[in-house]
């Protein structure tokens, strides 16, 4: 891939109530573009009936880019069938828990049905056959935003059934394994087993729920099987990652961000069908801009790959009543940077005129004029072309990982801590205080079997744990590790039966301490702040206890410990406590790290960069309204104005501004 910033927007010529293609196309490039994505949302356009393409939207599109120097993303367009399909086999319309879904919104197929499949391979192949020779089409995108959509036919079910045999070998061992003798759950054969749908039993529907989520992963490397066939050496292969969405609002909404871990599909195991990592990204905007989200969605997909990855959606104007302040945009486009972005894409280039997303506002507005939202991508256009050769394949090296769970996400929606806390809720909880304190980490799986360059582990809520995963925390804090743990860790197999020895499953050593019962805390205070949604009552072995309950009857238990073992340290919370107090015991184990915990903390955020020269770079974000002063911890260069600065000088940084440093 050439050693450029991807800057541009998803467009659809499809789409415009009039032929304004070359006024588009002079646009962007006025705007600074270099890339567009195309084809992803058009299935119907490109064969409009069984069999017959019609690809000339898509040439004019790539003929017209090539001439204005523009490089084109091809999505396949698979993720939104033409009704032919579902005239011609309505099983094609995916059957879940509700029942089958009607036809008319995207996203609502089923991904292993032949029909679909067959139909679906071939328009894949004729648009990636057309497609691939051009020599500005840089890459492919499979599907959009994939996952398994709930899907539970009895066909799924008869899959499921085959793999759950060749899981467990005997249905002896199956129902052991996921405890079935629970109200006579238990089968005789496999070819007995029940509809998940309807099950009672948490590890049989998490079962279900991984068993649906690998469809969803084998169904993007079925996809890019295909897309190999034809691509060049030179062409990637992405797909838009997106992540568990959060509505807000009394009764909400549909307007909201990018959450958490996405339950639907594993990324760590889809990831493997794509060469390079893409995401779609959603935030907050005016007054409600923090950065988090983009963060966090960040620290993911480049720790997946431990690289560049690409944010192919990212919002302009966005929302019906959303629209970022003068200097958010660019400051949202800096912050992917700062996370190890390759590159910033924004859906939509221009507002739609019709149907569902008309209000979902592009770059342009529904006029088609420049507006400053567009005036401000310009100004970011041209930076990101000065910043090309000096920002291209920058590294992290974060020392600290925060340690997720697709395993765990479904399980705590079976078994939650709290009705209005969700695992994703928690994973945030902590992130968010090591984002604000400036501790910058990488967002991994419990997969991951490497964290060799790590000095800290935090584990938020990791529910579901294998036995290896329990062994591996050990042996990282006997040899000079720490881990930051918080409840309901280590708590059940992978399967969700709980362990039956004492809790913190096989870390009770390590953690220095013990506990077998929790409740909820009422007028329970820890340190001078109060408990909120959940309280394990901890009983120290050996560990140092941080912090006791403040209660008449919970009082003789630990509420927060430290734990000194082998040659590290675990540290672990046994309740939910205001983000503040959180910080300060994220503070102190970063400290037992050897991390230093840096001075300047939200709303300014600082993230640091390693660049192919192997000199180092760092951005200051401000996420506020008020200009902020900074002490410059570093010599060298602020590289979007050119300017020298010296260590020790104070720096202004303005309202949503950036500073980027190069030493």
């Amino acid at each position: 891939m050439k050693k450029e910033l991807i800057f541009g927007a998803a467009y659809y010529e499809e789409y415009l109530p009039y032929d304004r293609l070359e006024q588009d196309m002079q646009m962007m490039v006025e705007a600074g573009f270099n890339t567009i994505r195309i084809a992803e949302s058009t299935w119907s356009v490109e064969e409009p009936r069984p069999g017959e393409y019609d690809f000339s939207h898509v040439d004019r599109m790539i003929e017209a880019a090539g001439r204005y120097g523009l490089n084109v993303i091809i999505g396949t367009p698979t993720y939104a069938v033409p009704y032919w399909l579902v005239q011609m086999d309505p099983d094609v319309m995916v059957t879940n828990a509700d029942g089958q879904a009607k036809y008319g919104s995207r996203q609502k197929m089923n991904i292993v049905n032949p029909t679909y499949r067959k139909y679906a391979e071939g328009v894949i192949r004729a648009l990636v056959s057309h497609t691939a020779p051009q020599p500005n089409v840089i890459g492919f995108q499979i599907d959009n935003e994939t996952k398994h959509y709930g899907t539970a036919g009895e066909s799924v079910q008869q899959l499921f059934r085959a793999w759950m045999k060749e899981r467990f070998g005997t249905v002896e061992r199956m129902n052991d394994a996921l405890g079935l003798a629970y109200w006579s759950n238990s089968v005789a054969s496999f070819e007995d087993l029940p509809d998940p749908t309807g099950t009672i039993n948490g590890s049989y529907g998490c079962e279900f729920a991984t068993f649906q989520r690998k469809l969803a992963a084998d169904f993007l490397k079925w996809q890019a099987d295909i897309v190999n066939e034809y691509k060049r050496e030179d062409q990637f292969i992405t797909q838009n990652f997106d992540y568990e969405w959060k509505s807000f609002g009394p009764k909400g909404q549909q307007d909201g961000y990018s959450w958490g871990v996405q339950p639907n599909i594993c990324h760590y195991e889809a990831s493997k069908a794509v060469t390079l990592m893409g995401t779609d990204i959603y935030c907050f905007d005016q007054d409600l801009l923090t950065g988090r989200e983009i963060a966090f969605g960040g620290d993911m997909m480049r720790a997946m790959r431990d690289d560049n990855y690409l944010v192919l959606e990212s919002q302009a104007q966005a929302f019906a009543e959303w629209l970022p302040y003068p200097g958010q945009l660019r400051l949202m486009a800096m912050s992917h940077l700062a996370s190890g972005a390759c590159g910033v894409m924004y859906w939509n280039w221009h507002s739609i005129h019709n149907a569902k997303e008309s209000y979902w506002k592009g770059l342009l507005s529904h006029d088609f004029a420049p507006n400053p939202t567009y005036e401000e991508a310009c100004v970011i256009g041209q930076e990101m072309k000065r910043l090309s050769p000096i920002l291209s394949g920058m590294r992290k090296e974060n020392k600290i990982a925060l340690v997720v769970s697709t395993e765990a996400v479904n399980a705590m929606k079976w078994f939650p801590l709290h009705k209005d806390v969700s695992y994703n809720d928690v994973v945030h909880w902590i992130y968010d205080a090591l984002y604000e304190l400036n501790l910058e980490c990488d967002v991994i799986f419990e997969q991951e079997k490497d964290w060799s360059q790590y000095q800290m582990l935090v584990f938020p809520n990791l529910y579901c744990v294998r036995e290896d995963t329990a062994a591996r925390v050990d042996a990282f804090v006997k040899a000079g590790g720490t881990v930051f743990s918080t409840f309901k860790s280590f708590f059940t197999d992978e399967h969700v039966k709980i362990y039956h020895d004492k809790q913190p499953h096989g870390l009770t050593q390590c953690f220095g301490m013990t506990y077998n019962q929790f409740t909820r805390p009422v007028h329970v205070t820890v340190d001078g702040v109060e408990a909120s949604y959940w309280m394990e009552l901890l009983n120290p072995e050996g560990a140092e206890t941080v912090a006791h309950y403040k209660h008449k009857y919970w009082g003789k238990y630990a509420a927060v410990t430290r734990n000194t073992y082998g040659k590290g340290h675990a540290w672990y919370l046994g309740t939910m406590l205001p983000p503040e107090k959180c910080k300060e015991y994220l503070k102190r184990a970063a400290m037992d790290a050897g991390i230093a915990v840096p001075d300047v903390q939200f709303p300014v955020i600082v993230r640091h960069g390693l660049l192919s020269d192997g000199s180092r770079v760092h951005f200051v974000l401000n996420y506020s309204s008020d200009l902020r002063e900074i002490v410059c911890e570093w010599k060298g260069t602020e590289l979007l104005t050119g300017t020298t600065v010296e260590k020790g000088a104070k720096m202004e940084v303005p309202d949503w501004g950036v500073l980027m440093i190069k030493e």
